[in-house]
């Protein structure tokens, strides 16, 4: 299952984590669980019920629906979700150590650790740009980022999603065109610590990161670009986004 962020039920989760922000969980809530009554499959569900356990604020409430997302989750066979599983159990854990329940407190943050893995995304995968690259050459770290001024990144990034990649290229500096590259990783890379876990649970985007070079194999040329209006508000959020970057 691919993560989409025009899909209406990712599009509901986010208006619902716009009101989190903004303190406002009780219509947080009502969208979260809009977005799981509306869900067509198991991903839709587990997402939706992901959220909803996180705005309750009964402890047996907030259990019994990251438990519902767990059960979603283990039945969809994706490396993205299987990724995330290692969040749920520690939630879960977390629960059953704020009910006293710490015997299965215990066995909910030993499988949150036998859990956690490496990267098991196969490809392709791809890097957006503005660079006027060739097959062959290679994409080096320490370059700027294209998200703080004045920060060399120790990483290449690169993703599994052809459209992201395509955001990427449109929010990347410089005047040259939008470039969507086919790469392969060199050598080890792990998930983006950036977004893992932060937005949505594990790593849906399927963002990545490496120390070493990425070697080009190819180009995309057709990919569904943003509108200049949907880029623009990325550009606000952007803008506004205090966080730091972990590089």
């Amino acid at each position: 299952m691919e993560f989409n962020p025009n899909n209406n039920i990712i599009k509901l989760c986010m208006q619902g984590m716009a009101m989190e922000e903004q303190g406002n969980n009780k219509n947080a809530g009502k969208l979260f669980l809009q977005a799981y009554n509306e869900a067509v499959n198991d991903f839709e569900k587990y997402i939706a019920a992901f959220y909803i356990a996180r705005v309750q604020t009964n402890i047996k409430d907030k259990l019994e629906w990251y438990q519902t997302a767990l059960q979603f989750a283990l039945t969809v066979n994706d490396h993205s979700v299987k990724g995330a599983l290692s969040s749920l159990y520690l939630n879960i854990a977390k629960c059953y150590d704020d009910l006293g329940d710490h015997e299965n407190a215990k066995i909910n943050n030993e499988l949150a650790t036998t859990s956690k893995t490496e990267p098991t995304d196969k490809g392709p995968f791809y890097h957006g740009t503005r660079a006027d690259l060739q097959a062959g050459d290679l994409l080096m770290p320490g370059g700027m980022s294209n998200y703080k001024e004045e920060l060399v990144m120790n990483h290449i990034y690169f993703t599994g999603l052809v459209n992201g990649a395509g955001l990427a290229a449109a929010l990347a500096k410089g005047n040259g065109s939008e470039r969507v590259y086919i790469v392969e990783p060199t050598d080890s890379f792990e998930n983006d610590p950036n977004v893992t876990d932060k937005k949505f649970p594990g790593n849906p985007s399927r963002s990545y990161r490496s120390l070493a070079p990425l070697k080009i194999v190819g180009e995309v040329t057709d990919w569904v670009k943003v509108t200049p209006e949907e880029l623009q508000k990325w550009r606000e959020k952007l803008a506004i986004n205090k966080g730091e970057i972990i590089n």
